[in-house]
C-alpha cells in the first residue's frame, strides 16, 4: 500500500512504587523514523532528523508547550499508573 504513516506515541516509564523515577516521553514519529521527542527528565525537545530538528527548535521556543509537556508526569501519568497497577500490581 502506498502511503505515508504519521503518528504520535505517548509514554510514561517508571519502575518504582512511589512513582518518583516517572518519565513522560512523547514522540513524533513518520513512516516509522522517529522525528523528534520530548523526554520530561530532559525537558526539552530533541530533533533526531533533519525536520525533526526544526520541530524541536520551535517547540523549544514555546514555554507554553514545554511546560504543558512537562506537565504530563502529573497530569496524565501518574494518575493514568496508579489506575493500572491498583488493577494489576496491587492484587497480588
Amino acid at each position: 500500500a502506498d502511503g505515508f504513516y504519521e503518528y504520535q506515541m505517548a509514554e510514561c516509564v517508571y519502575s518504582t512504587s512511589d512513582y518518583s523515577d516517572m518519565v513522560f516521553l512523547w514522540s513524533k514519529s513518520f513512516n516509522k523514523v522517529v522525528d523528534a521527542q520530548f523526554n520530561s527528565t530532559v525537558g526539552k525537545c530533541v530533533g533526531y532528523t533533519e525536520e525533526g530538528v526544526k520541530y524541536a527548535e520551535n517547540w523549544n521556543k514555546d514555554q507554553a508547550i514545554l511546560q504543558q509537556l512537562k506537565a504530563q508526569v502529573d497530569a496524565f501519568c501518574i494518575p493514568n499508573a496508579q489506575v493500572f497497577d491498583s488493577a494489576v500490581r496491587d492484587k497480588t
